[in-house]
């Protein structure tokens, strides 16, 4: 099984003969073999080459960096294996006919809601009160079939989330992480500290699978098709960020693996430090590999494999080979 490799220190990335190879500024050395390796995030000062890019476009690796509060900045995305020109048609076709988007648009914050009602009934039986959180989310959902447009669907959806946050501070028992209110760039407390890495990082592992698809990224639906880099994988992400990103933080926090000595403050805000970052890195991967029953299959599937799973379903979609229905557990 090949792996993402993380680099935290700054230094040199090149190729070595048939290997990568990293030099850091210190002048610590470490080969990276290719044979094993899937993608590359890079949250040091990585320097590259011309060779190196070359190499890894021949070895369809992906090379993203990250930037000094843990946010993605970019990648070097090697050339569309896989992209055809047919299935890029059918994307613009599903985007510029506005009845179509809005049904994807719509499907993908449906299946995120019931993940986050399948995550707020799940503590709930473990004796969290979270009974006014279901029922006021519950309500929302019911509204999203009757929208029209993209822009009420994500109206609702806000609210949701606004609703869903309400939950981390009865879910996690750790006066340190309260949740307070949601911050971004940068995050002004620990627990939106984590909720901003983990959702980058499942950004970028729902880009991986989509570059192993027909699908382009540059094409979403319910997150506008623009000047971005990116904005399919944004889409895709919603419906998998309560099922890995925040299942592993409320692990992560009640389990007291990760406290409030991993993170760094400065005068704008506060971020994982690198201990941290290894820490969240690390469980978060092992969620990735785990499996559960998969209904349809009636076998069992990793959450990796299930995002693969969603963008074939997408890709039926567009093809009008099935309508697409968003992963939700069954839990």
């Amino acid at each position: 099984m090949k792996d993402t490799v993380y680099i935290f220190s700054s230094g040199t990335l090149q190729r070595k003969d048939n290997t990568l190879f990293f030099e850091t500024e210190e002048g610590d050395k470490k080969f990276i073999p290719i044979e094993n390796t899937k993608e590359i995030f890079a949250f040091g000062e990585v320097t590259i080459n011309k060779r190196l890019l070359e190499f890894l476009s021949q070895k369809e690796i992906i090379l993203s960096y990250f930037s000094y509060y843990g946010y993605y900045m970019g990648s070097f995305y090697p050339r569309e294996h896989y992209n055809s020109g047919y299935m890029i048609l059918k994307q613009a076709s599903f985007y510029e006919n506005e009845e179509k988007r809005v049904q994807i648009a719509l499907a993908f914050v449906v299946g995120a809601a019931k993940n986050c009602l399948k995550i707020l009934k799940y503590y709930n039986r473990r004796g969290k009160n979270l009974s006014d959180l279901i029922t006021k989310i519950s309500d929302l959902l019911e509204n999203l079939p009757s929208q029209k447009t993209v822009q009420s669907i994500m109206s609702i959806e806000a609210h949701i989330k606004q609703t869903y946050y309400q939950s981390f501070d009865i879910i996690i028992d750790d006066e340190d992480f309260q949740f307070d209110k949601r911050t971004k760039r940068p995050p002004q407390n620990y627990i939106n500290a984590l909720i901003s890495f983990g959702n980058s990082m499942i950004y970028n592992y729902v880009l991986r699978e989509i570059y192993q698809t027909h699908l382009d990224p540059r094409i979403g639906y319910l997150h506008s098709t623009n000047f971005r880099r990116f904005s399919l994988n944004l889409d895709v992400a919603e419906i998998f960020k309560p099922v890995i990103s925040d299942r592993t933080i409320f692990s992560l926090l009640n389990k007291r693996v990760i406290t409030k000595k991993d993170f760094t403050k400065d005068l704008n805000g506060i971020l994982l430090n690198d201990d941290g970052k290894r820490k969240f890195l690390k469980h978060i991967e092992e969620r990735m590999e785990e499996t559960i029953k998969h209904s349809k299959l009636n076998a069992p599937v990793s959450y990796r494999r299930l995002m693969r799973l969603e963008l074939y379903k997408l890709e039926k979609h567009f093809m009008g080979e099935e309508s697409y229905e968003p992963f939700v557990m069954d839990w």
